[in-house]
């Protein structure tokens, strides 16, 4: 059914649930799995701060600094995909906005499936969808999942 699964991560907590359940689609389905993290410097700093008191409100993170977390999120993305017993997927570390980078990197690939978490860590004004699944929700040209 499905063949190859782009996923939204940010690192919040209904993104690894994202990846969870695309991880047991492509278990079934024998799909490849394309992770995909679009850091902002605003997500970076507020993850950074939650970590190691990084002074959020009156500094914003290097393209360095932003660079290297990218990284470290998707270092625990692919540990969470070896849990759950898939040896190898891909990343991506995007640049723009979130939900154009999944929409894109989706279309580039030919994926069948798209899974965001419901929520993650991007504008806080979207209350009840968050702001890059309800933008991918009206313009994936795929199946879109979201997950809570």
């Amino acid at each position: 059914m499905f063949s190859k699964i782009t996923v939204g991560f940010d690192g919040s907590k209904p993104s690894e649930n994202a990846l969870r359940l695309a991880c047991d689609l492509a278990g079934k389905y024998a799909a490849e799995i394309h992770i995909v993290h679009t850091p902002k410097p605003e997500t970076v700093a507020f993850a950074t701060g939650a970590v190691s008191g990084y002074h959020v409100a009156t500094t914003m993170p290097s393209a360095e600094e932003v660079e290297k977390t990218a990284k470290k999120l998707l270092s625990t993305a692919i540990e969470i995909t070896k849990e759950a017993g898939l040896p190898s997927v891909a990343t991506h570390i995007e640049h723009g906005d979130p939900a154009q980078s999944l929409l894109d990197m989706t279309e580039k690939l030919g994926s069948d499936l798209i899974v965001t978490g419901r929520r993650g860590l991007g504008n806080l004004s979207a209350l009840v969808l968050g702001s890059t699944s309800q933008k991918v929700s009206h313009l994936a040209t795929c199946a879109h999942l979201t997950v809570s």
